[in-house]
């Protein structure tokens, strides 16, 4: 009989030690989110715009591409391949190569053409110099022929009056060809000279053409001004100009490479805050990327007018925030956490702001008082991210629990006595 219920009594003990002990950590958990709690603090409480940013640098040196694309009659060029971003050039290395398919097909129309000229200025000087000197060999036939016939007038002052007549007139009409041929000669050779000319300045004009553009190809393959960082160039819309990014004509800018030592968050701030945001204002900077990282700086610039946001009614205005401090981990385009401190109120107590909770007019904390807990009204202030000022209903270092306790219908409400008008 007796190991029967041993049985039984075993299984119901350890049932019993189960329910003990749920029970145990139950009321120990409960234990300790009523004793969740903070200190009621005293000092100089900061009021800060909180906004998301992204560095970049203060000043930097453009890396540019061929300056000679207008002249030339090429309006756009792509990018064929550029070095990946953040890399670390050299003075002189290689950065960026650009597209040759456009300028090499004109390079080959203006060699073609460039041939032709100095074919055609060739032929041209040839032809002139046969010409001009046909025209001189006929020149000094005609003034043969001319000496003769003073020859034959000489020699018939013996002959007949009628064959002395028509001496004459030969000898003439000779002197008058003569002539006739020296003008023709002065205006073949201004011809011919303007002809040269006209050719000659054709092939020069080609030779110019040729010159520029290989002078301009050279220029496709891009180089750094300078030692630095590579930082790829950002369009209207935000996005990075990489391979196949094209290049205009009126702005050849391919990358840049900035100055790390100074590095400025730019950031944009709603129209309902930007009324807050002065420059000068000092600013907490944290790095997204190293949390462990804080930074200080100072509001430089603040935009007159506001902008939109894409994809968005809202209207921003841009401001910029100059970073203190250099630290080599700095980089553009990291994004930053900026508090932009807009005023700080001296000597006050505060808490954090979780512990504040509203009950229809009723504002009011769970202060804690040894094992006691109370409904505590308060009279709140500004506020910041985080916390908030109490003007009246709590005094320094007071415990003000962070949750919730059970039941708070059944605790004691202290409230505030009412100051009397003077």
């Amino acid at each position: 009989m007796f190991i029967k219920n041993k049985r039984f009594l075993i299984p119901a003990a350890i049932i019993l030690g189960l329910v003990l002990l749920f029970w145990f950590i139950g009321k120990f958990w409960s234990s300790n989110e009523e004793t969740l709690s903070a200190k009621v603090k005293k000092g100089d409480f900061k009021i800060s715009v909180t906004t998301t940013g992204e560095l970049e640098a203060k000043s930097s040196e453009k890396i540019y591409g061929p300056a000679g694309l207008r002249r030339i009659g090429i309006w756009q060029v792509k990018i064929e391949n550029i070095v990946p971003e953040g890399t670390v050039v050299d003075s002189g290395s290689v950065v960026a190569g650009l597209d040759r398919t456009e300028i090499s097909s004109r390079l080959k129309d203006l060699q073609t053409n460039l041939e032709k000229l100095e074919t055609q200025f060739t032929k041209t000087k040839l032809d002139t110099s046969l010409e001009l000197r046909n025209a001189r060999d006929e020149l000094v036939n005609m003034n043969y022929s001319m000496q003769e016939a003073k020859i034959t007038l000489e020699q018939s002052k013996y002959e007949p009056p009628a064959t002395i007549r028509q001496v004459t007139m030969d000898m003439e009409k000779q002197e008058r060809n003569y002539s006739q041929a020296q003008k023709n000669y002065k205006l073949k050779l201004e011809k011919a000279m303007a002809n040269m000319q006209e050719v000659s300045a054709s092939l020069q004009q080609a030779q110019r053409q040729f010159d520029d553009m290989n002078e301009v190809v050279e220029e496709f393959t891009v180089k750094a001004p300078k030692r630095g960082m590579v930082i790829y160039r950002r369009n209207w819309d935000g996005a990075k100009q990489g391979v196949g990014s094209t290049l205009s004509a009126w702005d050849n800018t391919v990358a840049t490479l900035p100055d790390l030592t100074e590095m400025i968050s730019k950031t944009y701030i709603n129209e309902i805050d930007i009324s807050k945001i002065k420059i000068g204002q000092l600013v907490e900077v944290g790095i997204d990327a190293f949390p462990e990282k804080k930074f200080t700086g100072t509001v430089t610039e603040v935009a007159n007018i506001g902008e939109q946001m894409r994809n968005s009614n809202a209207k921003v205005f841009e401001v910029k925030i100059k970073v203190k401090e250099f630290d080599s981990i700095l980089r553009p385009s990291m994004t930053t956490k900026n508090a932009i401190i807009t005023s700080i109120v001296k000597n006050v107590i505060f808490l954090p702001i979780e512990c504040i909770h509203n009950d229809d007019s009723l504002t009011f904390v769970f202060k804690k008082n040894g094992n006691t807990i109370t409904k505590q009204e308060v009279e709140v202030g500004q506020s910041n991210e985080n916390e908030i000022i109490i003007k009246e209903g709590i005094l320094v270092d007071e415990d003000v629990l962070l949750n919730i306790p059970d039941k708070p219908e059944n605790l004691k409400v202290v409230k505030l006595e009412k100051k009397k008008k003077s």
